[in-house]
């Protein structure tokens, strides 16, 4: 979902459980979002306009870093910049403006604190 400015590279990734393809579509429309709306980055908060996958309460998708792969994922170095994989973690609506309260460091602690179940798109919200 790069632009075309080099310091500016970023790809995100969603995990999920099983095959979805809707996903594609939710990637899709935030990529366009970022090349045609606002430049999205770490820590920025998107409204997916619909539930992540089936009747799950995670309508929005929180940029953070890749945690479960580690720093070696985060940063590859390009031609004129870094390319920065960034991870879009679905969220509830309630999770949304908690962030919005308090910052992300609050958010991602919260996760941390409840134990996110980041796989199940049946989750609890963590707030």
């Amino acid at each position: 979902m790069s632009t075309d400015t080099p310091e500016a590279l970023i790809e995100l990734h969603i995990l999920s459980n099983k095959e979805d393809t809707t996903l594609i579509e939710l990637l899709t429309v935030t990529a366009s979002f970022h090349r045609n709306n606002t430049n999205l980055g770490l820590h920025h908060t998107v409204n997916f306009g619909r539930p992540w996958q089936d009747d799950s309460l995670c309508s929005y998708g929180f940029i953070s870093l890749p945690y479960l792969s580690g720093e070696a994922l985060e940063i590859f170095d390009c031609e004129g910049g870094h390319l920065h994989n960034l991870w879009l973690l679905p969220t509830t609506e309630s999770e949304r403006d908690y962030k919005m309260e308090n910052g992300w460091d609050a958010l991602e602690q919260r996760f941390e604190d409840c134990g996110l179940d980041y796989l199940n798109p049946q989750r609890d919200s963590c707030i």
